[in-house]
């Protein structure tokens, strides 16, 4: 019994079941949730032998918040979060005191300040931003180019690429407002980043041979190929 959330989860796990029973003869039943509450509840309790729906830094608070004893036996995909920009062509095109926009809700700014550093635009205090904590605008150590920060709700980055030098916008509404992920980003999350999503299971499980059979049929060259066909570099394998 796998927990995952409707939506890209639930459509790739549908792959995961046939290539799980054809090439390790293991049998799948799925369970899906709407929220990113029940799944690790239902795991701990016994309901669920694993989830798929969640990054590590959210399974790290978890654990934190309600002692949970899961761990997490490998990755899947990961939606990158990407930078875009109808007046730049790069990051290092940015010109002295530029606008970049960001959500502002505290994972989803943690991952545009993070990325913004990775690229060499700012660079952020010690630890800041890692090991499940938040960075924020306060955290900046160095910035250059005296960049301004455009805090703004992760649903109205799209329509402030018109006003600012650049936006970090999260790929759902990337899409929704009609861009092309994989296209027009300038720059991305790399797909190994600690927000690509993952397959948990009981600690107590974690080495039993039915979870070696259960990450080896999702990380397969099947899911791969509709993974990268049916969402078109919108979705990412992290494997």
């Amino acid at each position: 019994k796998v927990g995952v959330i409707a939506g890209p989860d639930s459509q790739t796990w549908q792959v995961v079941k046939k290539v799980a029973k054809q090439k390790e003869g293991l049998d799948i039943k799925l369970v899906e949730f709407n929220d990113y509450v029940q799944p690790n509840a239902a795991l701990d309790a016994g309901d669920l032998d694993a989830n798929a729906f969640q990054h590590q830094p959210y399974l790290d608070s978890q654990i934190r918040q309600r002692g949970y004893k899961i761990v997490n036996v490998g990755l899947t995909y990961i939606s990158p979060l990407g930078i875009y920009s109808k007046k730049l062509k790069s990051l290092k095109d940015l010109p002295q005191g530029a606008k970049v926009s960001l959500p502002n809700d505290p994972s989803n700014e943690n991952r545009a300040l993070l990325l913004l550093q990775t690229q060499g635009v700012i660079k952020l205090k010690a630890g800041a931003g890692v090991n499940g904590s938040n960075a924020t605008p306060l955290d900046i150590e160095s910035n250059p180019k005296k960049i301004k920060l455009v805090e703004l709700d992760a649903a109205q980055l799209p329509r402030s690429l018109d006003d600012v030098d650049a936006a970090a916008i999260n790929t759902n509404y990337a899409l929704s407002a009609g861009l092309q992920p994989a296209k027009d980003a300038i720059a991305r999350e790399d797909v190994h980043s600690p927000y690509a999503n993952l397959i948990a299971v009981r600690t107590q499980d974690k080495s039993k041979p039915w979870v070696k059979k259960l990450v080896a049929a999702y990380q397969s060259p099947e899911v791969r190929q509709f993974i990268n066909s049916e969402f078109k570099g919108a979705v990412v394998p992290s494997f």
